[in-house]
């Protein structure tokens, strides 16, 4: 036990003479409150000073000493309760037990006041990043990143809190040890349990560092297209463009082929197709289309084409491409040049639909292989 502890107990015992009339359930009653009430004090005292302190900081210190004011005083509340334990008349095996639960709960308090502090650091960093930006693709790498990585330190924090906690507990301790050294079937069945786990956790941190997929990345994935809506250590959501939900394991994005349409930027070319008769005016239909394209809101002033991509049997295949700021711009802007070409077509340019061609064939005897008829004579 500390120098300091001692000697205070010293001066405990001292004055618990004086008060020797008093039953030890009293004494031990006021010595709790005595502390508690001391350590209370000394946290807000403490709590007032760091407020003051940090009230012209930067955020993430200012929201640090905000969230951890709570964890704090518990944590106070935990090292006033182990101190006064230790210096009031308890029986040792009793203290000693109330001691060791004490400093189980102490460590897991630390462990959430260090998840606290890195759940702050998260908030002031992406606070530097605007998703709502047109071109985000900065902003959605940062705040994959930062979410990603977020979530595994948070596990890993816990992991570790656990472990130390229980290092306290000597019975614990033995007896995971003695299960360690004595039977290497534990360790295999524990492995085989957690595969799932540090599987999907591995590929957490795969797909922080390579971000095949970020947030709020436009993908392809089971045939459906949707949105990246959140990446958890476990799984990723993703929202379908009907608002459904998918819901798919980390290590879909590492081992299953899929398509992201935003992965360098969230500009997208969107393509429309056409079928229009072989005498359709191609250049009129690129006129009515460009001015189209152009008068459009969705058009980010790019890409713009019409152009004849295949000849069928019946029809020409006309292929326009456009482009777009981000996925549902470019969704809007092939709609909207499917409805106004095909009215273009119908109301200015009805030539260019497409149109069915019979040949008629000659029925004349002549064709038929029979012979000709002689020619009437008149009669002389």
């Amino acid at each position: 036990m500390p120098e300091p502890i001692l000697n205070l107990t010293r001066e405990v015992f001292a004055l618990w003479r004086q008060f020797a009339w008093l039953p030890e359930w009293a004494v031990i009653g006021l010595v709790i409150l005595a502390t508690v009430a001391a350590g209370l004090i000394a946290n807000s005292i403490v709590f007032r000073i760091l407020i003051f302190l940090v009230r012209k900081r930067d955020l993430f210190w200012r929201g640090v000493v905000a969230r951890a004011r709570f964890k704090v005083r518990l944590a106070v509340l935990i090292i006033a309760f182990a101190l006064a334990i230790t210096i009031s008349p308890l029986d040792p095996a009793t203290s000693e037990f109330i001691r060791r639960t004490l400093l189980f709960a102490f460590i897991g308090v630390t462990g959430w006041m260090v998840i606290g502090a890195v759940d702050m650091w998260a908030v002031v960093y992406l606070r530097r990043f605007n998703m709502e930006s047109e071109d985000n693709l900065i902003a959605r790498k940062h705040v994959t990143q930062t979410r990603i990585l977020q979530r595994v330190a948070a596990v890993l924090i816990a992991l570790i809190t656990v472990a130390l906690a229980l290092l306290t507990i000597p019975e614990v301790r033995q007896w995971g040890l003695s299960l360690l050294a004595s039977a290497g079937v534990v360790g295999i069945i524990a492995g085989l349990a957690l595969q799932p786990f540090l599987t999907n956790l591995i590929a957490g941190v795969q797909i922080a560092t390579a971000q095949p997929i970020r947030i709020d990345d436009a993908v392809i994935v089971e045939g459906e297209f949707g949105n990246i809506e959140e990446i958890t250590s476990t799984y990723v959501m993703v929202r379908l463009w009907d608002w459904r939900r998918m819901v798919l394991p980390l290590t879909y994005f590492i081992n299953t082929p899929f398509q992201n349409w935003t992965r360098d930027s969230s500009r997208l070319i969107g393509s429309a197709f056409f079928f229009v008769d072989y005498a359709a005016p191609i250049d009129r239909l690129r006129a009515a289309f460009e001015a189209i394209v152009r008068a459009s809101p969705h058009w980010d002033g790019d890409v713009m084409a019409l152009q004849v991509t295949d000849i069928t049997e019946r029809t020409l295949q006309v292929r326009t491409l456009m482009s777009a700021r981000n996925a549902g711009a470019a969704f809007d802007l092939r709609c909207e040049v499917r409805e106004k070409l095909m009215a273009f077509m119908r109301d200015a340019c009805p030539e260019a639909l497409p149109r069915e061609r019979f040949a008629a064939e000659d029925v004349s005897p002549s064709t038929q292989g029979h012979p000709a008829l002689p020619e009437a004579r008149d009669p002389d």
